[in-house]
């Protein structure tokens, strides 16, 4: 609500060459607050606005646009003046807002870049996506051990403007590999020594990834240990790059995002909902919708085939609902219990039996507890009382088939490399239905031919 409030005093005041109000703008709020606000403007006009505010302001604000924007902006601007906002972000930010931007263009702001910031683009980019380096800044706070506490504050002053974070201070020798941290707070207190050397401060028990290691052993490894940043090294030790938390705060959103999607049987979004054409929301919910539409004709397909039977048994007809249902509900549990765990390194691979057999004993546990429920009701429909043990029965065996392939689709998922989120809960559930349908006819046929 508060943007459409701004947007015409943004436009009336560009339009009208307001410099000091466009100036106070974007200095007024936090900058993301400010980004907020520009949601609406065209990127030309996002731009016009932009370049009222000083460099690291700027540079601050167009990190908070959306991405779409970014992007927009640097394809559409003045060259020169894209390269020099370019030079001023995040060694990270700009490989991640370069990666959709056109080759063509890339390469004409690559052309304009020093140097230094186009070998450090060109070298992230090397990274494959998913990995440790494609996620890494390599902006942090190098120091060498053989320098002193007072050497040390002074080369913190020189580096600080161009660190993203120098609350940790990462120690290397001549050759640029890792040998300890000292953090800020331990510099500032080792000011009593000043000629102690940071070889005698540094703690050398690190915690490290390496540049190829999978994002999610890296978010992993920054919540077990609460750090804000953890160093990325490659195969000689060297230090290349540390990662942030407020990245991995992002990876994790993206995945939560992703998980969400894949739980629900849709193709993740590429972008934002209302930025998604309707043709390519359709074609992504579409696909996986036609996959479950053949697998619940699998389900007509079975049921068919117990036709006749039904017939026969009307009265275990309104009971197939609540058989199937129950059957599906459990798998689901068990579906989302496994993936989670396994997305936080709870379970292992190697933990696969006594996942099975705690599902299993699960399985038992609540298919029994419906199954006192189901007697009861039962009771009232069955034609003769030992009839009514059809209904109990199936269910205790459906829930222990929907805990058991609840749990150990996600496993096996995983053993093949891919992504357990991907057997989500519409699968499972039609999974489940299908032989539940088959368990269902079956203890029917034992116990009443």
């Amino acid at each position: 609500m508060v943007n459409t409030l701004y947007l015409p005093e943004l436009r009336e005041a560009l339009a009208e060459g307001r410099d000091d109000e466009l100036r106070e703008f974007c200095t007024a709020l936090h900058p993301v607050r400010t980004a907020e606000f520009m949601e609406g403007l065209t990127a030309d006009e996002a731009w016009r606005v932009l370049e009222h505010a000083d460099v690291p302001t700027r540079v601050e604000i167009f990190t908070y646009l959306e991405h779409h924007r970014q992007k927009e902006i640097l394809e559409t601007q003045d060259r020169e003046k894209m390269a020099a906002l370019l030079a001023e972000l995040a060694s990270d930010d700009r490989v991640d807002v370069l990666a959709d931007v056109e080759d063509s263009i890339v390469q004409e702001l690559l052309a304009r870049l020093p140097a230094a910031e186009r070998r450090d683009i060109l070298r992230l980019s090397q990274y494959p996506d998913g990995t440790a380096g494609a996620m890494m800044t390599s902006e942090f706070a190098r120091l060498s051990e053989s320098l002193t506490v007072k050497q040390a504050l002074d080369e913190i002053g020189k580096q600080a403007e161009q660190l993203e974070l120098i609350y940790y201070l990462y120690i290397v020798d001549d050759d640029g590999h890792l040998r300890g941290i000292v953090s800020a707070r331990q510099l500032v207190a080792a000011m009593r020594r000043p000629d102690m050397h940071l070889s005698e401060l540094m703690e050398s028990d690190l915690v490290t990834v390496r540049v190829l290691d999978d994002q999610e052993e890296v978010a992993h490894q920054v919540a077990r240990l609460d750090l804000l940043a953890i160093p990325v090294v490659d195969e000689e030790y060297r230090i290349v790059g540390i990662v942030t938390h407020d990245d991995v705060i992002d990876f994790v959103q993206e995945e939560a995002v992703r998980d969400a999607h894949q739980s629900a049987a849709v193709d993740p979004l590429v972008d934002s909902y209302l930025r998604t054409p309707i043709l390519t929301l359709s074609w992504k919910r579409g696909v996986w919708l036609s996959i479950l539409f053949f697998c619940g004709l699998l389900t007509v397909l079975v049921l068919s085939r117990y036709e006749q039977n039904l017939e026969r048994w009307a009265w275990l007809v309104p009971f197939l609902p609540l058989v199937i249902s129950s059957g599906g509900n459990s798998g689901n549990q068990s579906a989302t219990l496994v993936i989670t765990a396994l997305s936080r390194g709870h379970i292992r691979m190697s933990d696969w039996v006594t996942v099975v057999t705690r599902e299993a004993v699960m399985g038992v546990v609540l298919g029994g507890t419906l199954a006192l429920f189901g007697i009861g009701v039962s009771l009232l429909f069955a034609p003769a009382p030992s009839e009514a043990w059809v209904i109990p029965l199936t269910l205790i065996l459906v829930v222990i088939c929907g805990t058991l392939t609840g749990s150990t689709l996600p496993l096996v998922f995983q053993s093949l490399g891919w992504d357990p989120a991907i057997m989500s809960n519409p699968f499972v559930a039609g999974i489940v239905d299908i032989l539940g349908i088959v368990i269902y006819m079956t203890v029917a046929f034992l116990l009443l031919e």
